[in-house]
């Protein structure tokens, strides 16, 4: 729940008598937001520097989207400089556009590399699998633990065939012998794309797009982002991650209990609290990559409105795709400046980046402006998966053009279904017949997709469980269950070895915690 004690909810000002330095400094933060100094005017002439990478089918699908919006003259400008990286198992229809685009837009503002991976033999990845001590070591010393190490893709483990789902732990095997392995082609695919991007003048903004449901996405991204940003740019470009949550109408493999791992993996990264737990065992390649933080894409609302998934994996992309295009870019880097991530004395403005604590989400969601199915009611915040444990300090909002009785009304719609500290004013500049707008500060406890995931983890076998993991299994570490090291922690370690990260087994399980069976116990 947002703080709002001694502060007025409509205007933001400290009522006489409750004034605390905490207070004082939100309503210097509100009153910033007020006056919008996050804004970017129009008329300053900014080039285009935000760079794309998408993994599986639903980052891939992204990119696809927004390369075609962007139009060859965005990337005339000095200073322009578009860089993409597209990332998928197999072959897809996503990264054929992406390939026609290349052709479109490659030139000296723009480079774009497609890596396709094919998953190999077992036998192949077993030998790959184990030598990860030795290719741990050369990104950091410390990092493996090679006196007990053991592949964490055991000998009855199927691997998939083509066109099938693939499991996060597998998906990560499959980058990590392309990253590690033969003629590392991952790794000089990435090499290239960083090079690309450091090339760029002035601030770069990189994205980071995959399906928090799907394998290879979910899979892959985690160690994608910790080699892009911490090996490659040594956590000085601002770097986001933007997951898109699944719907009913997905494949049932991506509602499945691996959004358990996926959510507490992203928890222990981005929580500053969490993420020195790791630290502290695994060494400093594994902070928190998403220096610019984490954006999440609810898609529930819009399937419950079209019952029809093509339409509603379109209209996402299509959103996702105009906040990154839409005005040169601005809008997204309005949104950094909003959402703590732009350095600012702490006293003017929420951009001071605070330590992100356990409410590090930030939602991207739409509706309709008018006549749609996607009406903006009062009932939406349950629609896109909140629980009533959400309410936030301010909601961000944007439409297509300004216009007063419309912008009037959509502004108090939305003050009436999320309830935020200050009204809500809504700019200009987005997607036409969409509102947009950011959810701040929410909890993985505020998403009902936790909960759910979470119980469907719980009846889950020892080994689907291992096989819903992928960030820190090569540390020989399964983050979602109890620790067989330290009492309390959480973090099973494999191969019976004694690695352990300081997370507190109950902040994995969250705020509801609920009695589970100690699953996978290999102490």
């Amino acid at each position: 729940m947002a703080i709002n004690a001694g502060i007025d909810p409509l205007g933001g000002r400290p009522t006489p008598g409750l004034v605390s330095t905490a207070e004082k400094i939100q309503r210097r933060k509100l009153d910033a937001l007020k006056r919008g100094i996050h804004r970017i005017d129009d008329n300053a002439g900014m080039p285009y520097t935000i760079h794309l990478v998408g993994i599986g089918g639903a980052g891939t699908a992204v990119v696809a989207r927004t390369m075609e919006q962007i139009s060859n003259v965005m990337l005339e400008a000095d200073g322009a400089r578009l860089s993409v990286l597209a990332i998928d198992i197999g072959a897809s229809a996503h990264l054929e556009v992406i390939r026609r685009n290349r052709t479109r837009l490659e030139g000296p503002h723009a480079s774009v590399e497609v890596l396709q991976l094919e998953v190999p033999t077992k036998e192949d990845l077993f030998a790959s699998l184990k030598r990860y001590p030795e290719f741990l070591q050369l990104e950091y010393p410390f990092a493996a633990r090679a006196s007990a190490f053991e592949p964490w893709i055991g000998s009855g483990d199927k691997m998939p065939d083509p066109g099938e789902s693939v499991p996060r732990a597998i998906a990560k095997a499959v980058y990590g012998q392309a990253y590690y392995d033969g003629d590392r082609h991952a790794a000089e695919a990435i090499k290239r794309f960083s090079n690309s991007v450091i090339a760029t003048p002035g601030e770069s903004l990189v994205c980071i797009l995959f399906g928090l449901g799907g394998g290879s996405g979910s899979g892959i991204a985690v160690d994608v982002a910790r080699h892009i940003s911490n090996v490659k740019f040594g956590r000085r470009i601002l770097v986001v991650g933007i997951g898109i949550a699944p719907c009913e109408g997905d494949i049932p493999e991506h509602s499945g209990g691996h959004l358990f791992p996926v959510l507490n993996e992203l928890d222990c990264m981005s929580d500053e609290t969490k993420n020195r737990g790791v630290v502290a065992a695994c060494g400093d390649l594994y902070r928190n990559p998403f220096t610019a933080g984490f954006l999440l894409v609810p898609q529930q609302h819009v399937w419950n409105a079209t019952k029809n998934l093509q339409a509603t994996h379109d209209r996402v992309d299509d959103e996702i795709a105009s906040l990154i295009t839409s005005r040169n870019g601005a809008n997204l880097w309005e949104t950094m400046r909003l959402l703590n991530w732009v350095a600012a004395p702490s006293t003017q403005h929420s951009a001071a980046r605070t330590p992100y604590g356990t409410r590090w989400i930030h939602a991207f969601a739409f509706a309709d402006v008018e006549g749609g199915a996607l009406p903006l009611h009062a009932d939406l915040p349950r629609k896109l998966g909140l629980r009533s444990t959400y309410r936030p300090e301010f909601v961000e909002a944007r439409i297509a053009l300004k216009g007063t009785d419309k912008t009037n009304d959509m502004a108090a719609q939305i003050d009436i279904a999320f309830g935020p500290s200050i009204r809500p004013d809504l700019s200009e500049g987005g997607r036409a017949g969409s509102v947009q707008f950011v959810l701040p500060q929410v909890s993985k406890d505020d998403l009902e997709l936790f909960a759910q995931a979470r119980s469907t983890y719980d009846q889950q076998s020892r080994n689907e469980k291992l096989l819903g993991h992928s960030w820190l299994l090569e540390q020989g570490v399964v983050l979602c269950e109890p620790s067989t090291i330290l009492d309390g922690m959480a973090g099973a370690s494999l191969w019976g070895c004694q690695n352990w990260i300081a997370v507190r087994y109950a902040a994995v399980r969250g705020e509801d915690q609920v009695d589970t069976e100690e699953s996978i116990a290999t102490g």
